[in-house]
């Protein structure tokens, strides 16, 4: 029950960085507002590019655009508020709302967890089984991994919003952030939080740990069978195909962790920063590093446009 003498909140507002004073905010919305314009550009330019091109019509880069339309709609859900709070930073958010923006927030980002570990065992299949690689990774198999990834997703978000949003709110209704993530909304329930916080880094420990550990299992034994290879082009070749995946893996679960591994968070400025990591960085990085330096969709994206000049 809420706390007596305490008014029900109805609506929250986002602390953000409103600690910064007018100039500073329209630079950072300048800044943000590239980064996703960059990031909704570069995603569609992936997805178009691999539709249109057969021969990128493979495990790999079926997990790719899937990833792409994941980051896509993970950023969607994030970055427009964010930049409206840049310039209003007072402009207030209802409860159903930021239980939504939650529900979707959870739902891409533990999808993008877990399309990283099946790209990470496509990965692995390829290089360590390459003989029975098409076998392994059939249409079905692929399906079935993009479909665990989603309904893993979807699970820890119904059970989180629940959680959360399950508790009253009174008295202080300032996010200490700018979206509705978890942490900074339990710290303003008026309930005991001990059980949630516990159940919430227990979830943060499943969505996060294992699919790190599975996929350092995949490079373990990827960097095992590349060593052992005995053409220098052949494990050139190899570690290529692999560095743009585990580039993004380790940024996107390095800073990750960093926020919602640790037992208490402050809600501090810097958490926040790091949050800016992996919701506006990494989702232009991945199509950047992991689409963008390939050879193959740099040869089909070449080829698109010269179609496009010619015709």
């Amino acid at each position: 029950m809420p706390r007596p003498n305490f008014t029900t909140v109805e609506e929250f507002t986002f602390e953000g960085f409103s600690i910064f004073g007018w100039q500073p905010r329209l630079i950072l919305f300048v800044v943000f507002l590239v980064l996703y314009l960059l990031t909704l550009a570069s995603n569609a330019i992936i997805l178009t590019v691999i539709c249109l091109n057969h021969q990128l019509h493979t495990p790999m880069y079926f997990f790719l655009s899937v990833l792409s339309i994941s980051e896509t709609c993970y950023t969607v859900a994030i970055i427009p508020r964010m930049l409206s709070s840049l310039l209003s930073p007072q402009h207030a958010i209802s409860i159903p709302d930021c239980a939504t923006q939650l529900f979707f927030y959870l739902t891409f980002g533990v999808n993008n967890c877990f399309l990283l570990t099946a790209m990470g065992y496509d990965r692995y299949v390829a290089i360590c089984n390459p003989l029975r690689y098409s076998v392994i990774m059939g249409k079905k198999t692929c399906i079935q991994l993009e479909g665990g990834s989603w309904s893993i997703g979807l699970s820890t978000a119904i059970i989180q919003v629940s959680s959360v949003f399950s508790m009253p709110f009174c008295g202080a209704n300032v996010i200490s952030h700018f979206f509705c993530d978890i942490r900074p909304l339990m710290k303003l329930a008026c309930a005991d939080i001990t059980i949630k916080e516990l159940i919430t880094l227990l979830i943060s420990l499943c969505v996060l740990v294992l699919p790190m550990v599975l996929i350092f299992i995949s490079y373990v034994l990827i960097v095992s069978s590349i060593l052992k290879m005995a053409s220098a082009e052949g494990r050139k070749k190899a570690f290529a195909t692999c560095a743009s995946h585990l580039t993004v893996v380790i940024v996107h679960y390095g800073c990750t962790s960093f926020v919602y591994l640790k037992p208490k968070s402050q809600n501090s400025l810097k958490d926040r920063l790091i949050s800016v990591t992996y919701t506006v960085i990494t989702p232009l990085l991945n199509p950047i590093v992991y689409s963008l330096r390939n050879k193959e969709v740099k040869d089909a994206l070449l080829r698109a446009l010269g179609r496009k000049s010619f015709s």
